[in-house]
């Protein structure tokens, strides 16, 4: 089992030694499975498991990290993507939503994790999809206050890797949520003010709307697939390596690109 294999690496790097564990790997590869499918209360998995609830915790973390640890960079992901003749990729933002969290932000009154744009707490994830919208990777989090174009340019390889994407006449569709990058993302004309886009631009924007959506197939794919990404009851900072389910998804269906 590909999950299980994971843990058991780990614990071979780590020295433990046979007995020592409360669960074995095939266990906590169930546990972390379903915790990520259903989005079960670890009470009910500790409880099922004859283990602390504390210790369910613990091993559901060590298999998100292993996991996490698998997720493929965003350099081996384009890499891929041109081999594969994708003449494009498709670069969204997404909101895993969390509970409520109190976290003062840089601005007095505004919670660091609050969303105007989508009126719920979460964490912004940035997401990089092939043409039909299959999700090749994903970033860290950054705090769902922060627009798409910020959490952009705080990941530390985005831009860089997407601008050498373009440097062989690929493109990197994006919404007018980038439209401060418009050298690195090719985005729609944006409407100018009291005046109406042209015949042109609109063509445009219908041809560049209808590719670009598809990104939002990969979003709702990590989402519907996992219940634990709908909404996310722990620590927002590590919504990052959750969303490193888009590992279990690439070996689910056998596809990287």
């Amino acid at each position: 089992m590909f999950l299980s294999g994971l843990p058991h690496a780990e614990r071979l790097r780590r020295g433990t030694r046979k007995g020592r564990r409360a669960m074995g790997t095939c266990k906590q590869a169930v546990l972390v499975l379903r915790w990520f499918l259903e989005d079960t209360r670890m009470a009910v998995r500790a409880r099922d498991n004859a283990v602390a609830l504390s210790t369910a915790y613990e091993y559901r973390d060590e298999g998100i990290s292993v996991l996490a640890a698998r997720r493929p960079s965003l350099h081996g992901a384009l890499l891929t993507a041109k081999a594969a003749g994708h003449s494009h990729v498709i670069v969204d933002g997404t909101l895993i939503h969390t509970d409520r969290i109190s976290t003062p932000g840089p601005i007095r009154g505004v919670d660091l994790w609050w969303s105007g744009k989508h009126r719920h707490h979460g964490g912004n994830i940035q997401v990089v999809s092939a043409p039909d919208g299959w999700p090749l990777w994903t970033s860290d989090v950054r705090p769902g206050r922060e627009h798409d174009m910020s959490a952009a340019r705080a990941d530390p390889e985005l831009l860089t890797r997407i601008t050498d994407w373009i440097t062989d006449g690929a493109l990197a569709l994006a919404d007018l949520g980038y439209e401060g990058e418009p050298e690195t993302f090719t985005i729609p004309c944006k409407k100018p003010k009291d005046e109406q886009l042209t015949i042109d631009q609109q063509s445009y924007n219908a041809i560049h709307g209808a590719l670009r959506c598809l990104g939002e197939r990969a979003n709702s794919l990590l989402k519907t697939t996992y219940r634990a990404l709908r909404r996310y009851r722990g620590c927002p900072w590590r919504l990052g390596d959750i969303v490193a389910a888009l590992v279990l998804l690439h070996h689910e269906h056998g596809r990287t690109t």
